[in-house]
């Protein structure tokens, strides 16, 4: 198993690598963040099976990291790591696998490593028990909250109002290549130029219609109609190809397997 720690305190990370050390030694630790963006970005990069997330960290907190997480195939298990119990409820809202709070007791540890290694070892990844889920929140004094009724099915999107400069277009669906996060906002990428829009990628992905668009990066939905093909780069990274355009874009190694056949 690979695992990623995050906290913005380093001595606090070296402690939690040595209790690590002791309480699974077999672990293999492949990468060390100091916030929540250097955090982001090793995910990335290095597909953890397990991440220590610390929840305060400059940049972006280990909440906010997380629920950029939540959806992901083959999101990494999070266990969350930090001082406040007031955090507990929101941590488990963000599919939080466990809730260690600091300093982390390595018999606490301990039991936390036992389910990680069961859950790692199954055939599909399993979220937290509702018995493990109310047994924690008792243990910090809380009672846990009534799962939400799913929301109902909406159609995919069929047109969207993007800013350009002072005026507002309407761009239908079809005109899309691709989206791209970028900063507070998301361009739409179009034949005859970018837009923005204010609807963040997580609740955009969750708008438009699988079988015509694809997710490849966590901040990259490309339309499946303009991609031509696949390269691999000299750094070993994945890049779609992009029909009667110059630019590439990046395949994250979580969304790797939709070009397996390409």
């Amino acid at each position: 198993m690979r695992a990623l720690l995050a906290d913005d305190e380093p001595h606090l990370l070296a402690y939690l690598e040595e209790q690590l050390a002791t309480a699974w030694p077999e672990l293999r630790i492949v990468g060390r963040a100091g916030n929540g963006i250097e955090a982001l970005r090793l995910v990335d990069e290095l597909t953890p099976d397990i991440l220590f997330l610390d929840i305060q960290m400059p940049g972006l907190n280990g909440l906010d990291l997380a629920a950029r997480l939540v959806d992901e195939k083959n999101a990494p298990r999070v266990v969350f790591t930090t001082a406040h119990e007031a955090y507990a409820l929101q941590a488990f809202e963000h599919a939080a696998f466990d809730y260690l709070l600091k300093p982390i007791r390595l018999e606490r540890l301990q039991r936390t490593v036992v389910r990680l290694k069961e859950t790692l070892s199954a055939p599909a990844p399993a979220a937290p028990s509702a018995d493990m889920l109310a047994g924690l929140l008792r243990q910090l004094g809380m009672a846990p909250a009534a799962p939400a009724a799913a929301p109902a099915q909406a159609a995919p999107l069929q047109w969207i109002r993007a800013a350009q400069g002072q005026e507002t277009r309407l761009i239908a669906i079809d005109e899309v290549i691709y989206f791209q996060s970028n900063d507070k906002y998301t361009s739409v990428f179009v034949a005859d130029g970018e837009h923005l829009i204010r609807t963040p990628m997580r609740q955009l992905r969750d708008q438009l219609d699988p079988q015509q668009f694809w997710q490849i990066h966590r901040g990259v939905i490309v339309a499946a109609r303009h991609v031509a093909g696949t390269r691999t780069d000299f750094r070993g990274r994945l890049l779609v190809k992009l029909k009667g355009r110059d630019e590439q874009l990046v395949v994250s190694r979580n969304y790797a397997d939709l070009f397996r056949q390409m």
